[in-house]
């Protein structure tokens, strides 16, 4: 085994490389990607800088984790655009809607009927049957304010 690991060269990374790249052809995940482009990288500085077998699997292990810590860090940056940008956030679909108090807002948390399901509200207190908008949502809770 040991002889085999000593007798990696570039193209042996540059082939592995190959070889991740089409297994994310095949299930596309955006994981085979990053180790498939670390193995090219790897194999790129093996041409260039003879180096053990031992460290060509740490710069391996080393732009793997940089490649996808990257990869990661980009796509927090720059979320995928969606055409349902509300979707699993229901409360947030109801933010600018004018409802009616269903009870009473009283020390600041009251419920107001939306369809069939009722919701809780915080805002000044006001009575039941006031016209209140929907200005926020924290959590479960809408953050409303009376409607002149």
């Amino acid at each position: 085994m040991i002889d085999l690991l000593e007798s990696l060269n570039s193209w042996h990374w540059l082939a592995l490389a190959l070889g991740l790249l089409i297994i994310e052809l095949m299930a596309p995940a955006s994981f085979f990607l990053w180790l498939g482009l670390a193995a090219a990288a790897t194999g790129i500085l093996l041409f260039f800088l003879p180096m053990s077998w031992e460290i060509q699997w740490v710069s391996f292990s080393v732009f793997s984790v940089l490649s996808i810590l990257s990869w990661l860090s980009y796509r927090k940056r720059q979320p995928a655009p969606t055409d349902q940008p509300k979707l699993n956030r229901r409360g947030e679909q109801y933010v600018g809607r004018v409802f009616t108090l269903d009870e009473p807002i009283v020390n600041g948390v009251g419920k107001v009927k939306v369809d069939d399901t009722s919701w809780r509200v915080s805002g000044p207190d006001l009575g039941s049957g006031e016209k209140v908008m929907v200005v926020g949502v924290d959590g479960v809770v809408f953050e409303v304010q009376p409607v002149d």
